[in-house]
């Protein structure tokens, strides 16, 4: 074996380990909780456990943790040591089943939007045994769920898990009307990861990427990415070795890092992953995440994973390739070569198609933060209008079945690319459209709105659950219909003739598809004010209870969370802007004044004919443009001392959406033109140049 397979899953405790350390009892009962979901006896537990204990420790591990990902959008964790007392003074290393199986850290910190009070300390942590322990440092990290005393989901991966068990209900009974003998349908997920790499002695002098994660200032350097010569370019020493251990130890982990490469924009990189289910999915890109933050630091560099960390510049997306597939592999988004086939594939392709149409509120909410509202409709990412992209040739079929006519098959078309020694390929009847937010592009969908720094996990909770719902009426309507094939079109054909307005091929960016997305009566919700109303409505109350995903207080208590994080992340920003201005960036652009000033007064008192012509020039900008932001600052500090006394989270976010962000980018237009006219070595940080282009 070659390095590479010789590391692959080393720190992993995965079903090769377990078959290799478990006894065969103990194996198949851990193996029956992965696929069944059946809970593990506390006999069984302890010897899963103790195996466990052992391997760690073989690999360096000296601690435990129940790893689990609270609503925080990070990881969270807890360590306990292995040690435990013996009489005579001494220690062994002990790790007891219900170590595993359950934890109990505490919940009274991490944001609960109101389903615990701070004096309701106790949490639980609960074993996820379908996503597989692994070795982080010295630590052996379980992946566990996160609920309170009550049983309410304080986590992202408890109500992934179950819109997971609510598509397979659905999907199945879908597929047994096929005469399908699937026992399992699970959903698939590849998230692309893209990223920013900056130098780290530029990034510590700049507190706006220390504390908010972006520049909220910076005038544009005199190259930007206009060339296109970042683009897949070569890459540079340092990211490659940053990029060769990182993918080292995302392999390690049992992560299947496949592709890296130079993104659009200069010192934007990208990694995707091959596919894999989706909670295993959501658990391997939050260690992605957090990987490339803590390797990048070892090779002097700083990884950054906000949506817009430069103005005027890329932003940074994580696009979710999703798919659906059964417990033998078949993929039920893949065309087939017969009618039945196809008849199948059409029938999970209208599912899809309605539940984005129906539910395209809660997928907009799903990607919306503070971070991604700087980049959704820009000239780089989906506009905030939710839309499907299913290529000309399979919009021609199902328009032919909306409209009861006949559809010949056109011939591949072969793409003659003009170099001899090369062969001809057959060119693929999708094309691909990288300005729709969800995409077909060919056996799965790519939806492309997600923040780089967002967990996956919201939007496949929504697609899951939506998708399940569209199942669920298919099943309803087709079970127990006589002429099976007749239900099957007739149910079809009323899909797309009921929900063609979300199907758009054209070009996402074109501010004729905006008006012409209102036309259709397609949501066009730009910010997360705008959407988060949407979340709490009673049809999409009723979507989530009835396939268990969210009780009612559960989606109340995320929409309460959505808008306080807003809120506190402009409040921060905000905040930082004001001790920036004060600090450093007035003071900085007095000194340059008296600087220049003293200059004139000497030169002209040695030459009185003197032409200080630029001096003078310069001073008079840079004095008006210093009370300038003097004023504006001072307006940004009191609009942050104003922000409304009220328990009503939407009227606070919605203030700092209307007033805060405006009076921010006001105070930015000054002090970025401030930044043109200063002398290089009296401004207090880092320009944009610096940042894109000094990593070599």
């Amino acid at each position: 074996m070659n390095k590479v397979t010789e590391m692959f899953g080393s720190k992993v405790f995965n079903s090769a380990t377990m078959k290799e350390r478990l006894p065969k009892e103990a194996y198949k009962a851990v193996q029956r909780a992965i696929k069944d979901g059946k809970r593990l006896d506390a006999g069984i537990a302890d010897i899963v456990a103790n195996s466990i204990k052992d391997w760690a420790i073989e690999n360096g591990a000296t601690h435990f943790t129940h790893w689990f990902q609270p609503m925080t959008g990070v990881t969270a964790e807890k360590h306990d040591s292995f040690i435990s007392p013996t009489e005579d003074g001494h220690i062994i290393m002990e790790f007891k089943g219900k170590e595993l199986v359950q934890g109990e850290p505490d919940a009274s910190s991490f944001p609960s939007g109101g389903l615990r009070a701070t004096f309701e300390a106790r949490g639980y942590t609960a074993w996820d045994p379908t996503s597989f322990a692994f070795i982080k440092g010295n630590t052996l990290c379980i992946p566990t769920a996160f609920c309170s005393y009550g049983g309410e989901a304080l986590d992202k991966k408890t109500p992934l898990l179950r819109s997971m068990e609510a598509i397979n209900k659905q999907a199945l009974r879908i597929l047994k009307l096929f005469g399908s003998d699937a026992t399992s349908v699970k959903t698939t997920v590849g998230p692309e990861q893209e990223y920013f790499l900056v130098d780290r002695e530029m990034f510590d002098k700049r507190p706006d990427l220390l504390y908010t994660g972006r520049t909220l200032f910076g005038a544009k350097s005199p190259k930007g990415q206009e060339l296109d010569d970042h683009y897949f370019g070569t890459i540079k020493s340092r990211v490659a070795a940053f990029m060769e251990e990182l993918n080292e130890e995302l392999w390690k982990l049992g992560i299947l890092a496949k592709t890296e490469h130079n993104e659009v924009a200069p010192a934007q990189h990208e990694l995707a992953p091959i596919f894999t289910t989706t909670n295993i999915a959501t658990d391997h890109n939050q260690l992605t995440m957090e990987l490339m933050q803590r390797i990048a630091k070892k090779h002097g560099m700083v990884c950054l994973l906000h949506e817009k960390p430069f103005e005027g510049v890329n932003g940074s997306g994580k696009h979710n390739n999703w798919s659906l597939t059964t417990n033998d592999g078949a993929n039920l988004l893949e065309p087939g070569e017969t009618p039945h086939e196809n008849a199948q594939f059409l029938t999970f392709l209208c599912a899809v198609i309605k539940a984005v149409d129906d539910y395209q509120d809660m997928l907009r909410i799903s990607v919306a933060s503070a971070g991604n509202d700087h980049r959704l409709g820009a000239n780089e990412a989906p506009p905030a209008v939710v839309s499907m992209f299913l290529g000309d040739e399979l919009t021609e079929i199902l328009d032919s079945i909306a409209n009861d006519e006949s559809y010949d098959s056109k011939e591949k078309v072969q793409m003659k690319i003009g170099v001899h020694v090369l062969p001809r390929f057959p060119k693929d009847t999708t094309d691909r459209n990288r300005t729709s937010p969800f995409a077909f592009t060919g056996n799965k969908f790519e939806f492309r709105m997600l923040g780089s720094a967002a967990s996956v996990s919201g939007a496949n909770i929504v697609l899951n659950t939506a998708v399940a719902e569209s199942l669920k009426q298919f099943a309803d309507e087709l079970e127990g219909k006589e002429n099976f094939t007749e239900a099957l079109h007739e149910l079809i054909k009323k899909v797309i003739n009921d929900h063609k307005r979300i199907i758009f091929n054209g070009n996402g960016y074109d501010d004729a598809w905006i008006a012409e997305a209102e036309k259709r009566g397609l949501l066009n919700l730009k910010t997360l004010p705008d959407c988060l109303p949407y979340y709490i409505a009673e049809k999409n109350e009723k979507l989530f209870s009835e396939h268990k995903v969210f009780s009612p207080s559960e989606l109340g208590a995320r929409y309460e969370i959505k808008l306080e994080t807003y809120s506190k992340i402009l409040n921060i920003e905000a905040l930082t802007m004001v001790d920036m201005v004060n600090k450093d960036i007035l003071p900085a652009i007095s000194k340059y004044i008296k600087a220049l000033s003293e200059g004139v007064v000497s030169t002209k008192a040695a030459v009185p004919s003197a032409n200080c012509k630029y001096e003078e020039s310069v001073i008079s900008k840079l004095s008006a443009l210093s009370g300038s932001i003097y004023d504006k600052c001072a307006a940004l500090d009191n609009d942050i001392k104003n922000v409304p006394d009220t328990e009503d989270s939407l009227v606070i976010a919605t203030y700092f959406k209307d007033t805060i962000i405006s009076a921010m980018e006001d105070l930015r237009a000054s002090v970025d033109e401030a930044e043109v006219i200063t002398d290089r070595n009296y401004w207090p940080y880092p320009g944009y140049g610096e940042l894109l282009f000094s990593v070599r």
